[in-house]
């Protein structure tokens, strides 16, 4: 059977994969077939945004980029500098010196010649090492002291990053999830207000009652833009700690506060505290005071220079050589002034560890109760307070719809449960926050113990 060709701009015009200049064009069946085949694809093929931002992802953007984390990376590598320069032996000193040299015109010629070398000149070449006595070995402490508690800041500055990008990342979800309550509270008004015309056409309903429903609609979806500008605020925070040079707040995210509180460990209120590198940190600074203050003692050792020269004096000492020793005598000063320093800074150092400590368990203490209130929250409305308000709110609009419940009680209604989604969405967000938090203060950050 043969087909003829035949065109379909009504079918084509209402297509919004066609663009209109297309539309009026006639063409066969076949055409029309080929082209609704290749249109999406090449609407498919287009290029696309960048893929949206899960919270693993901005973690390790954050490590590779923060600002504050790449000053802690040179912090170290500052540190491991001293070190190597603590192991270096002092550079021995070349001494040349010339005396006896005529400013009066005197002849200095010898009996071996007027040459350079030959002439009544005392030429001197001498070499000087200092040896440091009883020193090295506590300068080499002291510098490695110094690098492990540089190490152990750059630790403590990676675990607070996570803790402020999990806390921020979480935010900015909250944001936009209470966003989305709104607006499909505007969305539900909006389709009540459409019954509610036909209601008032019959003369079931009041033009007042019509025109409230229109303001309560109208009013979430402002206050859902509201939500949306401050979620782009929270995305534009995430942003800067993630080290983006221009953060515009357009960054999307991909995980959900439904799944951030799914991978949080199921044990974490009985999770015993590990290491924490901040205490770590403290206690190397401690050792680096106590190295620098025996180094300070140490230095009423003098440390002794050796030396060796040669001198050529013509005519009557033509080649001689000679060896020396010179260390400085501690008569009027016995470095009382820096062993009072180094005590001091010993002093500072201990008492900062023991600040650390304290605040370490102070934080344990309250993010564990903290996340306990949060976790039992986000549990009571997920498992409670929404499925209540949920039908609750659904019996309302169904007797409203059927005339059975007035205008009062279903905005009433509608408002209790926005108030009720939005809190439960708040209060995810806490867990989620919280429990990163009690992660930290625990120096198990992503279930690890912190090194």
């Amino acid at each position: 059977m043969a087909f003829s060709a035949r065109s379909y701009p009504s079918s084509r015009a209402s297509s919004p994969l066609v663009p209109g200049w297309l539309a009026s064009v006639p063409m066969s069946v076949e055409l029309a077939a080929t082209l609704l085949i290749l249109i999406p694809a090449l609407a498919a093929a287009e290029p696309a945004g960048p893929p949206a931002l899960t919270l693993e992802e901005a973690r390790r953007v954050a490590l590779r980029q923060n600002a504050d984390f790449r000053v802690a990376q040179i912090q170290v590598d500052a540190a491991l500098a001293q070190l190597r320069i603590a192991r270096e032996f002092p550079n021995p000193t070349l001494g040349l010196s010339t005396a006896k040299i005529s400013t009066d015109g005197t002849p200095e010629g010898t009996p071996l010649g007027n040459g350079l070398f030959n002439r009544a000149y005392d030429s001197i070449a001498s070499l000087s090492q200092l040896f440091q006595v009883a020193k090295r070995g506590l300068l080499r402490d002291a510098a490695t002291a110094g690098v492990h508690a540089a190490e152990f800041q750059r630790a403590d500055a990676q675990r607070l990053l996570i803790q402020a990008v999990t806390q921020d990342y979480a935010a900015a979800l909250a944001e936009h999830e209470q966003a989305g309550v709104l607006v499909e509270s505007a969305a539900k008004l909006r389709r009540e207000a459409g019954i509610a015309a036909h209601r008032f056409n019959a003369g079931d309903l009041s033009a007042s009652d019509r025109t409230r429903l229109e303001i309560a609609a109208e009013q979430d979806e402002l206050n859902s833009d509201a939500e949306l500008a401050t979620a782009r605020a929270a995305v534009v925070a995430l942003e800067t700690l993630l080290g983006q040079p221009l953060p515009d707040g357009t960054t999307q995210l991909a995980d959900s506060l439904e799944r951030l509180l799914r991978d949080a460990p199921p044990d974490l209120e009985a999770t015993s505290a590990g290491p924490r590198p901040d205490l770590a940190s403290a206690a190397e600074s401690v050792r680096q005071a106590e190295a620098n203050l025996a180094l300070q003692r140490r230095q009423r050792i003098p440390d002794v220079t050796l030396s060796v020269q040669y001198e050529r004096n013509p005519p009557g000492q033509t080649n001689t050589v000679g060896v020396g020793v010179s260390l400085p005598l501690p008569l009027w000063s016995q470095f009382n002034g820096e062993i009072l320093g180094a005590q001091a800074q010993r002093a500072q150092a201990e008492a900062q560890l023991d600040k650390v400590r304290i605040q370490a368990s102070a934080e344990v203490a309250s993010a564990r109760v903290a996340y306990h209130e949060a976790s039992e929250r986000a549990r009571r409305y997920r498992t409670s307070l929404l499925p209540k308000s949920k039908e609750a709110t659904r019996s309302v609009s169904y007797a409203y719809e059927k005339g059975g419940a007035s205008l009062v009680d279903l905005l009433e209604g509608e408002r209790n449960d926005n108030a009720i989604r939005v809190a439960s969405v708040q209060a995810e967000a806490d867990a989620v926050a919280t429990g990163v938090a009690l992660l930290s203060a625990l120096g198990r950050i992503d279930g690890n113990p912190a090194r």
